[in-house]
């Protein structure tokens, strides 16, 4: 589980946002019944953006969780 910020305030501030949005995700998830050995989480903070954090549209969508599937 990733978590990922724009670039609206500090790095060291969106890199500990961003961590604690992928454990927020992560601990719902092993609350609704997934196995919490099958889950782990990490903050990218502001570094891997996916549009340029130059309107407010693509801040929003840079402000994201995702799910990369390391094996099935």
């Amino acid at each position: 589980i990733q978590g990922h910020t724009d670039n609206s305030g500090t790095r060291e501030g969106n890199a500990v946002l961003s961590d604690n949005r992928a454990k927020a995700v992560r601990q719902w998830l092993i609350g609704a019944g997934i196995a919490e050995s099958r889950l782990t989480s990490k903050g990218y903070g502001q570094d891997r953006p996916i549009a340029p954090n130059i309107t407010a549209a693509n801040k929003a969508r840079n402000r994201r969780v995702q799910f990369i599937i390391m094996e099935k």
